[in-house]
Order: C-alpha cells, then sequence, then structure tokens
C-alpha cells in the first residue's frame, strides 16, 4: 500500500505563497496545490497531520523551543481553520494530531509502523528534521520536499548527531559555540574517537545532549490513546458548493472540476 503524509501546517504556510488576491487566497491555494500532489503520488492512503502543543520541548528549552517565530496574523490563522476544517468534513484523508507532540512525531511514529508493515511512505513537507528517517535505512521512506520539488537525499552520517552540534537556527536551538556546518560534518564522518573527544568537555556534551532530545522525532508507539483522528468523508457535491461560496470559479470548470475530483477517488479512509 502506497501511503502519504501531508505535513498539514508546513503545507498551509506554503500556500501564503501564489495567488494572493481576495479574503481566501491561501484556502485557494492550498486546494489547488493539494491536487497535483495526490496526483503525483497516487496514495492509497492519505494522513493530514495537525500540530500538537510539544510540552516535553517547551519545558527542556526553558520555553525558548521555537520562540523566534513571529504570528503570522489572524488572517491566516482564520484560512488555516477554514482548510483544516473542510479537509477533515470533505476529502478522504485521515486527519490525525497527538495533543502533547509535534506534527513530526506523529508523522514520524505511523510512518514507522506502516513502513514495518511493508507499505511505502512518502512525506510531503520541506522540514528538514524528517531527514533523520532517511537514517532508518531498512524501511522505505522518502520524504519529497514540495517547495524544492525534488526528495531529499540521504546523508552520509547520523542527522541528529549532525544537528545537535550544529544547533537549528529555525526552532531556536543554539549549537555548540564555534560549531558550524563544516566542523559538525567533520566531526560526524571522521573517526568516533574525534567525535568522543570533541564532547568530553562537559560544556560541550550539555548541550549536545539537550539539543538531541529536542531534535530527535519521539516514537510514541507503545501507547497511542491519545491520538486525535478524525475521518473525512469526500463529498464533491459539498465540496462544489463549497468552492463556489468561495469564489473559486476557476476551479469549477467542468473539464477542471472533473480532473480536480477524480484526483481524490479511490483513497482509502478507514
Amino acid at each position: 500500500m502506497k501511503v502519504l503524509f501531508l505535513d498539514a501546517y508546513n503545507l498551509i504556510y506554503r500556500a501564503r505563497s501564489g495567488f494572493t488576491q481576495g479574503e481566501y487566497a491561501i484556502i485557494y491555494n492550498f486546494f489547488r496545490g493539494i491536487r497535483p500532489l495526490i496526483e503525483q503520488f497516487d496514495p492509497d492512503k492519505v494522513y493530514f497531520v495537525l500540530e500538537g502543543n510539544p510540552k516535553f520541548r517547551a519545558q527542556l528549552s526553558e520555553g525558548s523551543y521555537k520562540g523566534n517565530r513571529e504570528s503570522a496574523g489572524d488572517d491566516f490563522h482564520r484560512q488555516k481553520a477554514a482548510i483544516i476544517n473542510l479537509v477533515g468534513e470533505l476529502f478522504p484523508f485521515e486527519s490525525v494530531r497527538h495533543p502533547d507532540l509535534e506534527c513530526d512525531d506523529t508523522i514520524a511514529t505511523l510512518a514507522v509502523q506502516h513502513a514495518s508493515q511493508g507499505d511505502d511512505i512518502t512525506i510531503i513537507s520541506s522540514d528538514s528534521d524528517f531527514i533523520q528517517l532517511l537514517n532508518l535505512e531498512r524501511y522505505d521512506i522518502q520524504i519529497y520536499n514540495p517547495v524544492k520539488k525534488q526528495f531529499f537525499e540521504t546523508p552520509e552520517y547520523d542527522y541528529v548527531t549532525w544537528k545537535a552540534l550544529r544547533g537549528d537556527a529555525t526552532d531556536n536551538i543554539p549549537g555548540i559555540p564555534g560549531c558550524g556546518d563544516k566542523t559538525a560534518t567533520k566531526l560526524v564522518t571522521g573517526d568516533p574517537s574525534i567525535l568522543k573527544e570533541y564532547l568530553s568537555q562537559k560544556e560541550r556534551m550539555e548541550i549536545f545532549e539537550k539539543n538531541v532530545n529536542l531534535i530527535r522525532l519521539v516514537d510514541f508507539s507503545n501507547d497511542m490513546s491519545m491520538l486525535e483522528y478524525t475521518h473525512g468523508q469526500f463529498d464533491e457535491d459539498m465540496l462544489h458548493d463549497t468552492f463556489e461560496d468561495l469564489g473559486f470559479e476557476s476551479m469549477l470548470k467542468e473539464s477542471t472540476w472533473k480532473k480536480y475530483i477524480n484526483t481524490f477517488k479511490g483513497i482509502i479512509n478507514e
């Protein structure tokens, strides 16, 4: 079975680019952009994975984790909520969320579960944190960056170790002082004794261990009880009426609309 994981917020943020006119521009961009991705990968099952509140990362970082990010504004959040509601109600996707963990953790846990059953896994996201899953060579997992329109390549080193050394400015995770990309790459690709000696300094090891715990994706497969599921039902008539109400006339032309709805038929949602 081919299983597709959609990084919901990542794709919704991406929808800020493109058509910019009108009060529903982000909604329009999202739903126009999701069809070619489904067509390209032709999945049997689709997960639409939402963000939770990563409590343990906030506690570990003393509130600084992702603290450098500014709000996208009320208008964006209004349209984001509308997209999530429409997907949850009218598309044959399984919307899923863990209230205490990030989307990345949920995708990682479910992707490995499916991959261990022999399913072909594709994750759609431009988030480089997923690269660590490529180090799990025994699983058939691939990650597609919809911005660059290419797959992430498997690094020749342990990605979490590399990122813990140099930090992650995107998530406001400081690295070890003086350790940039080049130094980190030398440390993870060289003799293991060199890395061991480098981390023998207490201050460096403390930063490294903290960063590993912030960066490594959480496997919560031993307890799935908190996972929240919503099974959407593909309703093309209701979807047509909704798009008409939103003024998406270009998507409702007969040939365009037929192609649009046919793309989502055959997806399993159970």
